[in-house]
């Protein structure tokens, strides 16, 4: 009986952990359902194991579950390679992907989709280092045992993915606020299907190509001129609803990453207040080419 009571505290202290734990998980994998595995995996080895000598239990979690996740993404890096380059399975998107798809909502608009996208292009020690040092202000001594290295070398670890997030842009400041505002009037009201929007920030011979793959049957992978490519993007506006804008090679571009995974990327090439060219890039080979980042306040 007493054991038993034991159990229920415990498993009502979990269930006040379990949203920090969850926080912590989809910030490290990047999927809902992968988190809520890992989470419950935590849960698994915490009724398994004897914490009367665990002074911080939520301390005592955090590192479990992260040691989980570092678990996760080295077997995906593993499978990645294995495969030698062809797409697999959880790089695809289907709209029933997710089992639950409000709470998936809310956790993209909290950490930002194109963060998602950039955290995926990181190794899996340096995004965990990430995610606890930067996003949740863990100490490096506390984060170094869970990713199996010294306090100094996870510092560097979290470094560098620090680096890669912000990424490296030649462009002026005044380019680069320019360049965010005609991408994001694009972006907006490619979202609201607006015509006369779209035209207005389109130049009158602007090129888009794209990947085919990333079309409907029979659309052109080459359109010019304002009046065409605005209307295939009000046509195409359902993959806006997945878009954010982000650093592409340096420039400011668009990710559309159903579920935070990289679908397929816009490369726009805009002057002055116009778009005059983008491309819709979905192949894998090079979408893993591109050089993404972060902009500053974007997700």
């Amino acid at each position: 009986m007493d054991e038993q009571l034991s159990q229920d505290k415990l498993a009502l202290r979990f269930e006040e952990e379990r949203g920090r734990l969850r926080a912590v998980s989809y910030r490290m994998l990047g999927s809902l359902s992968d988190a809520d595995d890992a989470v419950q995996e935590a849960w698994l080895r915490l009724s398994r194991t004897d914490i009367s000598g665990v002074e911080n239990l939520t301390a005592w979690l955090r590192t479990v579950v992260s040691r989980i996740c570092l678990d996760m993404l080295r077997s995906r890096t593993a499978r990645r390679e294995e495969f030698a380059g062809d797409q697999l399975p959880d790089q695809t998107w289907d709209e029933g992907d997710s089992t639950d798809p409000e709470s998936e909502a809310v956790l993209i608009d909290a950490v930002g989709r194109a963060l998602l996208v950039v955290l995926a292009t990181l190794g899996p020690a340096e995004r965990v280092a990430f995610v606890l040092h930067d996003l949740f202000a863990m100490p490096f001594d506390e984060i170094a045992p869970i990713v199996e290295r010294t306090p100094a070398t996870t510092k560097k670890l979290a470094s560098r993915a620090r680096r890669r997030v912000q990424g490296p842009t030649a462009l002026p400041a005044p380019v680069l606020a320019q360049q965010r505002h005609v991408v994001d009037a694009f972006l907006t009201a490619a979202r609201n299907g607006d015509l006369d929007a779209l035209l207005a920030v389109l130049a009158p011979d602007v090129v888009r190509r794209a990947d085919p793959t990333t079309l409907p049957a029979g659309a052109q992978t080459l359109v010019r001129g304002s009046d065409g490519v605005a209307r295939e993007t009000v046509v195409l506006r359902r993959n806006a609803q997945f878009a954010a804008t982000a650093l592409i090679d340096g420039r400011v571009g668009i990710v559309v990453a159903p579920h935070g995974r990289l679908l397929f990327a816009l490369v726009v090439t805009a002057e002055a207040d116009k778009i005059t060219a983008y491309e819709v890039i979905a192949d894998p080979a090079r979408l893993a080419a591109l050089d993404l980042a972060v902009l500053d306040g974007e997700g």
